[in-house]
């Protein structure tokens, strides 16, 4: 092994990836140095070189302690006695220590646990069970007899995450797409209540799967905003562009000229609503929220009562500095601009004595700004209480994404914890030949490690708030991430790895403590063993049903050639009963067609006149052709269809076989449910189609409101059938009070608990 390539294992750098199965490509010497540089860690010259490598040998060396150890918390024998770490386990846990070496845990609570010396037989007695550790974030410290001392976070994390009480479906829906007759053009969080009060009561629906609802880079001057919620300016906070503006309690104290104008807005609001909902319309987030931000100025001015104000400062003590940074940024950026590389006098720097006195002279639009992340929270507070309200097992499961726009607020703020010059993306594949570069700057995992992860902790804490599941996006960067240094192309990249065991750890710590299930996006290339880890922890992958075949059993389609052939042979759809139980099971995702658009091959004509086709439109129709009338076919061979031709069985046949499958969790892609033949989104495009801003439609391209879907009776058909596979053809009727199942993370003997409402912490 090559010095370089020492040092990048060193510091967790792949020098080399296997895109397919026997392929193995080497990574370029140059990107190793630059990922290595982006770690600090200085290998540029060959004498550079050697100091790291000598400089790292002497770390590890003298290092008494990790900066972060993570232990699993032992699986409790009964609800009465809490799962628990020893503090032998937590001894067995660490790193080779000098024979003598003191171990102590100092926990949450304030207790402190001796883990006894380094060299001894065992722990001390009295230490394990009930009296050991629990799970949460505590102090490790170590004391060897040569004087040393060391202090490290110590984790202790459940050994599985919250599992599910039982088998549920539930709606997919891009919330910016959700229009009901009062928003103001586009959905929003009064909507989403509204649609989860309807689908737990009269559908027996079990939680509504959201699009991520975080703060987006407000747009340039002369610019719109980027619609893509996938590159937000702050995962840690939801846009206010989701707030229902008549829902605020203030609103209804407008007086005077206040409220003409409010009125006004109102009007205005209400004009771009129905041209949106016109045939072919476009959701313009620029106009709502210019006119959401004119009423919120207005609302502002009521002052709070009492009640109010003190639940304000709460929120504020609550979110502290994060909230702070956050505002801080947004008051800025209206100043001098989104991208926070190009301010001005220090202001790049959150930490520096400029950025303390410009947050001093903006303390009115920083208050402002804190003032409409505690508006968001509570309405996104009281949508998932009204999911539960409505007997939902779960309730809304909101998307993290896999990182955030490098001009945004969560960058500004984090900057000691993200690669600079650095983007996330993928390496070539079977579908993008040219790798993809997303633009999202990673985390950096020794500077993760460094905090005890805290970033990460206090986002997933944020998040989990108000929900009763989490998506990860890409969740096979809880192991590696491919690293795209400045000006290569993503070809070029190189895969870093971070801490599984930690990331995972910290992500079931959350999540127990929000009694939350999480789902993760594990779909594409992904590295033998993470499904396999991920399932051992109770972690649900995401099953779509067109990339589901059975590999083992290889067939020519009819047409394809002769029999035998080698070239033309492919998979056969998996039946259901071998799918997959431990994940949630679809029929498309946001950026996928729809099921209308699949069925009717739709979706490749578009492709053609985005110019995204790899080959000709004769081929790749043929192809579709048969891989559809496959899968038709499948369905009909299984009973669950009369005869190919008729779109709306179809569907229902597409949602039978998922409800057939074991998958703990069976998704209905909202738009389905109408004939919706347009993706939201489409990959590798950007202003050639209206990504993220469409609302949900018929199939002639006609919008359809919020009130219209929930009295289509091909929606309710839809639903109804999904339910009856799932539950059996003898409905209890539609559901009025709370869930019969306990929430996700419930064992049943334990205290009743609410899904999504957090657990007291240990």
């Amino acid at each position: 092994m090559s010095r370089l390539a020492r040092l990048a294992a060193a510091h967790g750098v792949c020098t080399s990836y296997d895109p397919a199965p026997g392929r193995t490509v080497q990574v370029p010497d140059g990107t190793i140095v630059e990922v290595l540089a982006a770690l600090g860690v200085d290998a540029s010259t060959p004498q550079a070189l050697d100091r790291a490598l000598e400089r790292h040998a002497e770390e590890e060396a003298t290092r008494l302690l990790p900066p972060t150890v993570v232990v699993r918390a032992r699986q409790a024998p009964s609800p009465a006695v809490p799962a628990t770490a020893s503090p032998a386990a937590v001894r067995g846990g660490l790193p080779p220590l000098p024979e003598g070496t003191a171990v102590y845990a100092e926990t949450e609570d304030g207790r402190t646990l001796e883990c006894g010396p380094a060299g001894s037989a065992g722990a001390p007695e009295g230490h394990g069970g009930a009296e050991g550790l629990p799970p949460g974030c505590h102090t490790l410290r170590a004391e060897a007899v040569d004087g040393r001392r060391a202090r490290a976070t110590l984790i202790v994390t459940p050994d599985r995450f919250p599992p599910l009480a039982d088998r549920s479906f539930g709606l997919l829906v891009q919330l910016y797409s959700l229009l009901s007759s009062r928003s103001w053009g586009m959905g929003d969080l009064a909507d989403l209540a509204d649609l989860a009060a309807w689908a737990g009561r009269a559908t027996g629906a079990g939680f509504i799967q959201l699009n991520p609802l975080h703060s987006a880079v407000p747009a340039a001057e002369g610019e719109g905003v980027d619609p893509s919620p996938y590159r937000p300016s702050s995962r840690r906070f939801a846009d206010p562009v989701h707030l229902r503006v008549e829902e605020i309690p203030e609103y209804a104290y407008l007086s005077g000229t206040a409220r003409e104008r409010a009125a006004e807005l109102a009007a205005r609001a209400a004009e771009l609503r129905e041209a949106t909902l016109a045939k072919d319309g476009r959701i313009d987030r620029d106009a709502v929220w210019s006119l959401k931000g004119q009423a919120l100025e207005l609302i502002r001015t009521v002052p709070l009562s009492p009640g109010r104000r003190v639940a304000y400062c709460d929120f504020l003590a609550r979110q502290g500095r994060t909230l702070e940074d956050h505002a801080t940024w947004c008051a800025l950026a209206e100043l001098y601009g989104p991208d926070w590389r190009s301010w001005p006098g220090g202001l790049s720097d959150p930490r520096s004595a400029a950025t303390a006195r410009a947050r001093n002279e903006l303390l009115d639009r920083v208050d402002f700004h804190c003032w409409l992340a505690w508006l968001t929270d509570a309405q996104l507070a009281r949508a998932q209480r009204t999911a539960c309200d409505a007997g939902m097992s779960i309730g809304l499961v909101h998307d993290l994404a896999v990182g955030v726009h490098p001009s945004g607020a969560e960058a500004w703020a984090q900057q000691e914890f993200l690669a600079a010059g650095m983007s996330v993306g993928a390496p070539p594949d079977a579908f993008s030949p040219h790798g993809q570069d997303w633009g999202l700057p990673p985390w950096r995992p020794d500077a993760l490690a460094a905090s005890g992860y805290a970033p990460y902790r206090a986002l997933l804490s944020g998040l989990l708030r108000h929900t009763g599941g989490l998506r990860i996006d890409h969740v096979m960067g809880q192991f590696r991430l491919w690293w795209i240094p400045e000006g290569r192309p993503p070809t070029e990249g190189a895969y870093v790895r971070y801490d599984a065991g930690a990331m995972l750890g910290v992500l079931a710590l959350e999540a127990h403590r929000a009694n939350a299930v999480v789902i993760g996006e594990d779909l594409g290339t992904v590295e033998p063993g993470v499904r396999e880890e991920l399932a051992g922890r109770g972690v649900l992958g995401t099953s779509v049903l067109w990339f589901e075949r059975d590999y083992e059993h290889r067939h020519t389609p009819a047409g394809a050639g002769s029999p035998g052939g080698s070239g033309n042979e492919t998979p056969q759809p998996l039946a259901p009963e071998h799918w997959r139980a431990d994940c949630l099971a679809t029929a498309t995702t946001h950026d996928l067609p729809s099921t209308a658009a699949r069925l009717s091959g739709e979706h490749v004509e578009l492709r053609h006149r985005l110019g995204l086709l790899t080959g000709s439109l004769a081929a790749e129709q043929t192809q579709d052709t048969m891989e559809t009338a496959e899968w038709v076919a499948h369905l009909v061979r299984l009973g669950l269809l009369d005869g190919a031709g008729d779109e709306e069985p179809e569907i229902r046949a597409v949602y039978r076989f998922l409800a057939r499958t074991p998958a703990k969790m069976v998704g209905v892609w909202l738009p389905d449910g109408v004939g919706d033949r347009r993706p939201q989104n489409v990959p590798g495009t950007w202003d050639q189609y209206p990504n993220w801003r469409l609302p949900i439609a018929d199939g002639d391209g006609r919008p359809v409101t919020l009130e219209e879907l929930v009295t289509s009776p091909r929606l309710h058909g839809l639903l109804e059938t999904v339910r009856e596979e799932l539950h059996g053809p003898d409905p209890k009727g539609p559901r009025t009070g709370e869930p019969e199942a306990p929430g996700p993370g419930v064992p049943g003997p334990e205290a009743p608990h609410v899904p999504g409402r957090p657990r007291e912490h240990p």
